[in-house]
């Protein structure tokens, strides 16, 4: 069997998502053990007695071998060969370099030492993992955010409107690669799992370097409450009693992983704003695909909010929703910049009995030949109301007639907020902003009730990061 079919036996077997690091340090050994013919080898083979029905994975680090010299070159190739079979090993050693010296790493890691999996350094690029991804029955582990501090150094700094460490998930996608993603950044840890919903994860920085293991699990797990090597090394090697440490963790792992598929199988109660998100998207007014702007940029996404008038239901919660933000303003009276706008200023000064005006797009040639449909008063005050904002334009537009009647505005009301500078524009010019929803936020809504996958959610992120769009 190759590598992850060894892994899945081994997790189903024991029942353990708890993988052990071997990096042994001669400086911390007890004087029986230096007295052995291999120290560090005699130290690994009372470990792995100890917990071999407890892991579902041993991780032997390279460079606590390597500084051993040749004794403990030769202690890894012992250790390895005398961890069960039915057991993996993955080598850390986080090898990346270019074509010709990858190939020798990779024999190395595979051939010669006998590793199960390798953990890959990506920053060379494809072709300094290729060569590791060629033993296609063995694993590959990419340094995607690493549990250090120094990770925020390189690993969060944004290219291409992303992390650096969400584009080398991209890539581990790509290329057929699993990740290494420290317990020490949870929300990193979320964020990859929603891009990789299939992929095995190595977490380190359980136990020694404090990472939290229950927010690690809750990020990190699968669908099938799976998914995840969760490695702890120091604090279970060098633990009074290593076995109880181990079966400690191991127990610690399997009972959040019950709670979190507990939570999941319990009925879930939507908020206020995961209703409408929900009611939106499956009226139609949220759609994905891809569609020309009316700036003639291409979009991934299309918002579609005059689909309410068709739905009587969905209207009122829209209704609701700005009633509950207009309740703190103060205002004489609405006034809605058509099209979109008109029902649901309708159905709001219907629900609040206040009266309502609106700026015309185009003057009438004929009759009164008004800017502003309605009754007002200068003087008044008036809440502008729309359904979206991309950029600030059509809102100053529709706000200048009204001031130029003597009407003061000071506030913009709107159902959803694209997220892609219209607020600050506003700001700019003196005026508030206030949204129902994000755009963010319904993404987020959509991707965590299955609306769409975590690539559409990419993808439109990305969107809305790099774009600009007129509106």
């Amino acid at each position: 069997m190759d590598f992850y079919e060894k892994l899945m036996a081994q997790v189903e077997r024991v029942d353990s998502l708890l993988c052990v690091g071997l990096d042994p340090d001669p400086s911390r050994f007890g004087p029986s053990l230096l007295e052995q013919e291999s120290p560090i080898f005699a130290f690994n083979r009372q470990i792995v007695d100890a917990t071999a029905d407890l892991v579902c994975a041993y991780k032997p680090n390279f460079a606590f071998y390597e500084a051993a010299g040749l004794e403990g070159l030769q202690a890894l190739k012992e250790t390895i060969e005398y961890i069960p079979q039915e057991i993996p090993v993955i080598l850390d050693a986080k090898r990346g370099d270019i074509g010709s010296t990858a190939r020798a790493y990779a024999r190395a890691a595979f051939e010669v030492w006998g590793a199960d999996a390798v953990t890959i350094s990506p920053y060379l690029g494809y072709d300094s993992v290729k060569p590791f991804l060629d033993y296609s029955d063995k694993g590959v582990f990419l340094l995607c955010h690493t549990s250090n501090e120094g990770a925020l150094d390189f690993q969060s700094l944004h290219c291409q409107g992303q992390a650096l460490h969400e584009l080398v998930a991209l890539k581990a996608l790509a290329w057929g690669a699993s990740l290494v993603v420290g317990a020490t950044y949870p929300q990193a840890l979320g964020r990859i799992r929603e891009m990789a919903p299939g992929a095995w994860i190595l977490v380190p920085g359980v136990g020694a370097q404090g990472g939290d293991l229950e927010q690690a699990l809750a990020a990190g797990l699968d669908s099938q409450g799976r998914g995840l090597v969760i490695n702890a090394s120091r604090s279970i090697i060098y633990a009074s009693n290593p076995r109880e440490a181990a079966d400690e963790l191991r127990r610690r792992i399997n009972q959040g992983r019950r709670e979190i598929d507990l939570a999941a199988r319990a009925p879930e109660t939507l908020s206020a704003k995961e209703e409408l998100c929900l009611a939106l998207h499956d009226l139609g007014c949220v759609r994905f695909g891809d569609f020309t702007l009316v700036s003639g940029q291409r979009s991934p996404i299309y918002l579609d909010l005059r689909l309410l008038v068709s739905n009587p239901a969905v209207l009122r919660r829209v209704a609701e929703a700005y009633v509950e933000i207009l309740a703190s303003l103060t205002f004489d009276r609405l006034a809605a910049i058509p099209y979109a706008a008109l029902p649901i200023a309708t159905a709001v000064a219907l629900d609040m009995e206040v009266p309502m005006i609106y700026p015309r797009k185009e003057v009438k040639e004929h009759g009164s030949r008004r800017g502003i449909e309605g009754e007002f008063r200068k003087g008044e005050r008036v809440v502008v109301l729309d359904d979206l904002i991309t950029t600030g334009g059509s809102k100053l537009r529709a706000i200048e007639p009204l001031e130029e009647v003597g009407l003061e505005v000071k506030d913009v009301v709107v159902l959803v907020d694209r997220g892609q500078g219209g607020g600050e524009e506003l700001r700019e010019q003196g005026y508030a902003l206030h949204a129902v929803l994000s755009l963010g936020e319904m993404l987020e809504v959509l991707v965590k009730h299955g609306r769409i996958t975590s690539a559409q959610h990419l993808e439109v992120l990305t969107f809305l990061r790099g774009g600009q769009a007129h509106g």
